[in-house]
């Protein structure tokens, strides 16, 4: 067995798991998940339809690099979104199934181990907290994971230019989540600018975890690729962005989404990926290209997270710390001081007083000098409907005694 796995940690439900492993779910409540970032908003019915009335071609084997009609809706859907004027479909865009597998095996493609000092490891640099797939997929390549905190006195963005030198030096990729997961926060032109010109400094690849860019309130946030055109740079250099239809679209089980940018490095991943034999089905395909030509269902969503946000900061924003995300889905709520701090404590009381399902803040971030920027602080994905937020409302207003 490859020694590495022995490095990583257990997923963070995992670890919410055996903290409630003695635990009982409030009796009398009907349980509440806000503890997983899925997606329960209707998927679209018309792509749904798309995908049945297809299903015969799931005969077919499909191409890594998928339909030339795909990557090119994909493209088009690249340029109205972020003002670019023009993405190549055959060069600049690879559809893919699902971001997480994606991030996973983009790592895998691009690490190199042969850094021309035997004593220095490849290093991954990455916000902290963060999604648990960049750090693992870091520790599979044999890279060193380096964490960025982010905490209040950043915006919960990282700062980034608090990174020593050194570490740049041997940093062979960036991890940007922007809207970040969990915090909520997005990256101005300004932060771009600064990566990309560290990036053109060092050599490094920054890769740009943008599933969260559409469900915004009021303003769009600015994406990788756009920051990179507004400075001239339309190839895209060293520059590659994730996205998928999981959270713009409701359709987490359709496993489809795409990277985009650098021609050079995606030439590299398509070969990797023709390897690993990961390619969308037709039917996937075809259901993708309806989702990424209609803007209209992800409005609709956007209005309903706006609708639940809303209901959240009204109802309790008197009683807990809410901070307002500029994007995503995510509550990162600091832990009452009447659960002393602790984000443990105030899971485990959400669990067994309310039937409601959250996330500590702890098991998605890294302690770095003694520090965990997570610790304290609680992940609620405000997934559920409309009318279970309310319900959940009622019920943490009852734990916290208003």
């Amino acid at each position: 067995m490859n020694h590495n796995l022995e490095n990583l940690h257990p997923y963070p439900f995992a670890k919410m798991a055996t903290l409630l492993a003695d635990s009982k779910p409030a009796n009398g409540y009907s349980e509440i998940k806000l503890g997983i970032g899925e997606p329960k908003h209707k998927p679209p019915a018309f792509v749904l339809d798309v995908l049945s009335e297809n299903l015969d071609k799931i005969s077919r084997y499909p191409t890594t690099n998928g339909m030339f009609e795909l990557r090119q809706t994909i493209a088009h859907w690249l340029e109205k979104r972020f003002f670019l004027n023009h993405v190549d479909a055959n060069t600049q865009v690879l559809p893919v199934m699902g971001t997480r597998e994606a991030i996973f095996s983009f790592v895998q493609a691009v690490v190199d181990q042969d850094t021309g000092e035997p004593a220095v490891s490849p290093t991954v640099v990455m916000p902290n907290p963060f999604y648990q797939i960049y750090e693992g997929a870091a520790i599979l390549a044999q890279a060193a994971p380096y964490f960025v905190p982010c905490t209040s006195d950043n915006d919960f963005k990282g700062d980034y230019r608090a990174v020593p030198q050194e570490v740049w030096a041997r940093t062979q990729l960036l991890f940007v989540c922007s809207p970040n997961n969990p915090t909520g926060s997005v990256m101005t032109m300004e932060d771009w600018e600064y990566l990309i010109r560290l990036s053109d400094q060092y050599g490094f690849i920054i890769a740009s975890d943008e599933c969260y860019s559409e469900l915004y309130f009021d303003t769009a946030p600015i994406g990788l690729l756009q920051a990179c055109a507004a400075l001239g740079r339309r190839d895209f250099k060293n520059c590659v962005v994730f996205h998928s239809l999981s959270k713009r679209s409701n359709l987490p089980g359709l496993r489809s989404g795409f990277v985009a940018g650098d021609a050079k490095i995606l030439q590299a991943y398509l070969q990797y990926r023709t390897y690993q034999g990961c390619a969308m089905p037709i039917p996937h395909q075809l259901a993708s290209i309806a989702a990424w030509q209609d803007e209209k269902h992800v409005a609709h969503n956007r209005a309903l997270y706006q609708e639940k946000f809303a209901l959240w900061m009204s109802e309790l924003g008197q009683l807990l710390e809410l901070r307002m995300p500029d994007a995503g889905f995510y509550f990162w709520i600091k832990v009452p001081e009447q659960f002393d701090g602790d984000d443990e404590v105030f899971v485990k009381a959400l669990y067994e007083q309310a039937n409601i399902h959250a996330l500590a803040g702890r098991y998605l971030s890294r302690e770095v000098d003694g520090n965990n920027p997570g610790q304290g602080f609680v992940r609620v994905a405000l997934v559920a409907s409309v009318d279970e937020s309310r319900e959940a409302i009622h019920r943490v207003r009852k734990l916290l005694g208003a």
